[in-house]
């Protein structure tokens, strides 16, 4: 079967740095989007000067990492002439992606009034850190800052300890898949609309989205969660346990397989604990439970335990390491562990795409672009600029 990408036909300037902007992009361009990321001269996304540094290049891993399948052109949008190129390319798109401070596009004169002027039909999606209005608007902005202020932090980490941050940038990536949510919907509207918008994602609002039942939690019982550890605060058994040499994950989300569970252990007296015959008992009497659990599955090797579990079809697995994850067989199958095309190291790692159409066995490109690689190409095919034209735009630092 040969896949016909959704979003063919697409095009999206993608004006944006670092992380929040760029993974939406990323993801869009695995949906079939002509995305052209859209840099400034001689320097481009901060993020192709972040550590590590793909072996034999000068590549950034972190850069590689979001930036697949991308065309990169550069131009100036401080100057004038590079304000004027971009709203050319405008005409002959359908998105524009940004994720500068409020206020940074009307300082271009590419306020979103001035692109839909250019193109009614163009959809602008801005991410920030707290969006394009309110009292914090302008506040700077990091993924650890919408972490923090939106509660996650409060709520990560072993109970009685320091809040943690994330292991990986939720805060960012939240950000950058709502937005996919968001240009997706604004395109569908465009369907039959024939108009644009301008989409106003902020990271503080997707934090507080991702708080789940803890609000609720809170509003309930007027007291405030804290940090837990793994377990989960209304489902017991569900966490991470230690036995003889390593850690791994079981979960017990009903009564059917807090039994299975049991027996498959070796405990099945714990069925029969009134403290523990039903959900609400087992979470309210954690503190003795997970002593019990905990020392027996001490005992011996995490394999045993997986080995039983599985036998009984309760969900668990290892806690895997990053290397673990890289040789996993199930990803590789799924390929969700792909040899990114670069240049001159072969064994670079990037993760696949999950968004699959079941029976098509398909990948994303991998391949991240050079700065400005794609410059004069762009502007040739889209705007029929010819060599000359393209050279003074370069030699007065347009592009």
């Amino acid at each position: 079967m040969i896949e016909q990408k959704p979003l063919r036909g697409i095009r999206v300037l993608d004006l944006s740095r670092v992380l929040a902007g760029p993974f939406c992009a990323m993801n869009l361009a695995d949906l079939g989007a002509d995305v052209i990321k859209i840099e400034l001269p001689g320097r481009g996304d901060d993020a192709r000067g972040y550590a590590p540094r793909i072996p034999n290049s000068s590549d950034s891993g972190y850069y590689y990492s979001v930036n697949r399948g991308k065309r990169s052109v550069t131009i100036d949008l401080r100057q004038p002439a590079g304000a004027e190129l971009l709203l050319e390319l405008v005409r002959r798109s359908d998105v524009v992606l940004e994720n500068f401070s409020p206020g940074t596009m009307e300082r271009f004169n590419l306020d979103y009034a001035r692109l839909s002027a250019a193109n009614p039909r163009i959809i602008l999606c801005s991410i920030s850190g707290f969006g394009q209005s309110g009292p914090m608007a302008s506040a700077p902005a990091y993924d650890i800052v919408a972490q923090a202020l939106g509660g996650t932090m409060s709520i990560t980490g072993p109970a009685g300890g320091e809040p943690t941050r994330c292991g990986v940038s939720v805060g960012d990536l939240a950000a950058a898949l709502y937005g996919v949510i968001a240009i997706l919907a604004a395109l569908r509207e465009r369907d039959s609309s024939g108009a644009g918008r301008h989409l106003d994602i902020a990271m503080l609002d997707c934090q507080v989205a991702w708080l789940e039942d803890a609000l609720a939690r809170f509003s309930a019982t007027g007291v405030a969660p804290q940090p837990i550890g793994s377990r989960h605060p209304s489902i017991t058994p569900f966490q991470q346990f230690r036995a003889a040499d390593g850690y791994f994950v079981a979960g017990c989300g009903n009564e059917a397989i807090w039994r299975r569970f049991c027996d498959a252990i070796g405990l099945p007296g714990l069925k029969d604990d009134p403290r523990f015959l039903a959900n609400a008992g087992r979470t309210a009497n954690h503190a003795a439970l997970e002593p019990i659990l905990q020392d027996h599955f001490a005992a011996l090797p995490r394999a045993h335990w997986l080995g039983l579990l599985e036998a009984a079809n309760v969900p668990a697995a290892p806690i895997a390491t990053v290397a673990e994850v890289a040789v996993n067989p199930h990803l590789h199958e799924r390929r969700m562990i792909l040899r990114a095309d670069h240049p001159s190291f072969a064994d670079l790692i990037v993760p696949g795409s999950p968004l699959k159409t079941a029976g098509v066995a398909s990948a994303p490109a991998t391949r991240s672009p050079a700065l400005g690689e794609n410059t004069e190409a762009v502007l040739g095919e889209l705007l029929g600029y010819d060599a000359d034209r393209i050279a003074r735009l370069r030699a007065a630092g347009v592009i």
